[in-house]
């Protein structure tokens, strides 16, 4: 089989096996993964395991997320065209390129200057000027309420009202939450000018976002 049949063959099976077997059935979500090159954005050594159920090593001690696991954060955001993305830990910039791919465009941020300038490469050579990746601390910073969806995709020890005031009221943010080995994930809902509504999704385990501010800590 040739290596461009065996790549389309993993990724149908990624989605058939991991993504539909995790109850991921939204098939917007599920045509993404199925466009957006996974392939490209893993690190070259790895690229034989590209579709695997398992996180991907990309440096740093940061990881790849297992496919399922962020197709089912893609589900949980039900991001639309139009709407403004801020994705928090830009990693390998595939998951960027994934929501750019639903909503049209994405600020990411990456605590890590290689890791940024890997993603922002990647990004580029697949054509997509549709995602801005910049280099910074996340939570050393004030945001405006402006977008309409938040994605973390590392873990933090407790919820972060930082991050929440950039929601914009409507606003949807993904957030694992809590230390391993078991951790909620979350979705959390800005519905008011001082309010959010907090909905736990499922169990998980991410590594935990690396930061040099600490979230703020707060009682619901």
């Amino acid at each position: 089989m040739a290596m461009d049949a065996r790549t389309e063959a993993a990724r149908r099976q990624m989605i058939d096996q991991q993504l539909r077997a995790s109850a991921v059935l939204d098939p917007r979500v599920l045509a993404t993964l199925a466009a957006v090159p996974r392939e490209r954005f893993v690190p070259e050594a790895y690229r034989a395991v590209a579709f695997a159920d398992a996180p991907i090593p990309i440096g740093h001690g940061q990881w790849m997320l297992p496919p399922a696991l962020e197709g089912r954060t893609l589900q949980a955001l039900a991001p639309v065209r139009g709407e403004r993305v801020l994705e928090i830990g830009t990693g390998s910039g595939y998951f960027a390129a994934c929501l750019a791919h639903l909503t049209g465009s994405v600020d990411s941020i990456e605590i890590h200057a290689d890791l940024a300038a890997g993603a922002a490469r990647a990004l580029v050579d697949l054509g997509s000027a549709r995602v801005s990746v910049e280099t910074g601390d996340a939570l050393a910073r004030e945001y405006d309420a402006a977008y309409e969806i938040v994605a973390v995709t590392g873990s933090l020890p407790a919820a972060s009202r930082e991050l929440e005031r950039a929601l914009v009221i409507g606003g949807r943010m993904f957030v694992a939450i809590g230390s391993g080995p078991v951790m909620e994930a979350c979705r959390v809902t800005r519905t008011g000018e001082d309010s959010w509504l907090t909905e736990a999704l499922f169990e998980t385990c991410i590594e935990p976002l690396i930061l040099k501010k600490a979230p703020s800590r707060f009682s619901f």
